[in-house]
């Protein structure tokens, strides 16, 4: 789980299953080098975005990967819609957590601090704008900080949810604590026991509960969030995360599994909140990954499962957008960068629009013309 796999596209990205080494970058025709570092694109919501950073520790349990922590330690990303659209933008990531980023990954084509130079979009500890907004949990994929769904969080935010993205320590190749320990990746070496998906999801899930708990207090403007209408979105094993989640926890309204094979059993009596999986073509039915077809017959409430045409794994996250400054190239055919994540930006919001704030989208009831890369699945992928 813990090495890159090579995208169809030619993309090197994170992988979610079996370990796999990294393919050198394609020799194709030279190519136009970036001369600066990777721009985020701008959010599309009418308000300014802010963005925090919160520590928190749950000493009711002890970490699952650090043997020697007998308290789980957690670093939580907020972004907000804010007051003011000047002022510090916030760093993407440290070069610290660049540098492990890109070692574990097996990438030496850029400079270990590459990545720490991306341009953000949200203001750091701007003064939150707004009251009783809609909450949105994001969980990232496997060996992946939450910074690299920056580009979804920052465009929520913009379009009036608090955000609050999850670093699930020691399951990332980095990640910063509050003493400024940088936690590395203890759980990659156990990525091939068995039963580790499962594992790993009632963990996310454990974390998710403990966050919701402790937003109230540890935030001083957690007043901002309504508490009744929450949503968790995922990417890979996060998406996973979301279900086990949701499972766990009916503080959870809504969820999102974007491209992740689910591990975590949905009950006999089936999940009646509203859920959307958002995929690659793998997810098709009785495709290469068939826990989506599995898990859809016991969701029993609002559901949707839509593929995107020429996506592969990381289309869903910012990995794709920084993949030129960091050396990775793309071939033909590949669901361009920009392209997956306006898909993903407007599909996401539509699902949380309306299930968080009960404004209906056409969007998700049949297929568009101005979307024809997105397909709605099972019907027209083939009957389940």
């Amino acid at each position: 789980m813990r090495r890159l796999l090579i995208l169809a596209a030619g993309l090197a990205v994170f992988a979610t299953s079996a370990c796999s080494a990294p393919a050198p970058p394609r020799a194709d025709a030279p190519q136009a080098k970036p001369t600066g570092p990777a721009t985020l694109p701008a959010p599309t919501g009418p308000h300014p975005v802010g963005t925090t950073v919160l520590y928190l520790k749950d000493v009711s349990r002890p970490d699952p990967w650090n043997l020697d922590a007998d308290a789980r330690e957690l670093k939580v990303t907020l972004w907000y819609p804010a007051k003011q659209r000047d002022g510090q933008r916030s760093p993407y990531m440290t070069a610290k957590e660049a540098e492990l980023l890109l070692r574990g990954s097996g990438i030496s084509t850029a400079p270990y601090d590459t990545l720490s130079k991306t341009r953000t979009n949200a203001v750091k500890n701007a003064e939150p704008s707004g009251r009783r907004l809609p909450l949105v949990v994001l969980s990232p994929g496997f060996t992946k900080p939450v910074s690299t769904l920056t580009s979804l969080a920052e465009d929520l935010a913009s379009r009036g949810y608090v955000v609050a993205g999850i670093d699930h320590t020691y399951e990332s190749y980095a990640t910063t604590l509050s003493d400024g320990r940088v936690a590395e990746c203890l759980a990659c070496d156990s990525d091939t026991d068995p039963g580790f998906g499962t594992g790993v999801v009632q963990g996310r899930a454990a974390d998710v509960s403990f966050v919701l708990d402790q937003l109230a207090s540890k935030w001083q403007h957690s007043d901002l969030i309504d508490r009744k209408r929450i949503a968790m979105v995922g990417q890979s094993i996060g998406g996973a995360g979301a279900v086990a989640a949701m499972i766990k926890d009916p503080r959870v309204r809504a969820g999102i599994d974007m491209d992740g094979t689910t591990y975590a059993r949905i009950p006999t009596s089936g999940l009646s909140r509203p859920f959307m999986f958002l995929g690659s073509a793998q997810h098709v039915p009785r495709g290469r990954d068939n826990s989506w077809d599995r898990d859809w017959k016991l969701l029993t409430g609002w559901k949707r499962w839509l593929v995107l045409s020429d996506a592969e794994h990381q289309s869903f996250t910012d990995i794709p957008l920084v993949a030129d400054v960091i050396g990775l190239e793309s071939l033909p055919g590949m669901l361009p960068a920009a392209r997956g994540a306006e898909l993903t930006r407007t599909y996401v919001a539509a699902f949380l629009d309306q299930h968080l704030r009960s404004q209906r989208q056409p969007l998700l009831d049949k297929a568009s013309s101005r979307y024809p890369e997105v397909t709605f699945c099972p019907a027209t992928c083939g009957q389940s």
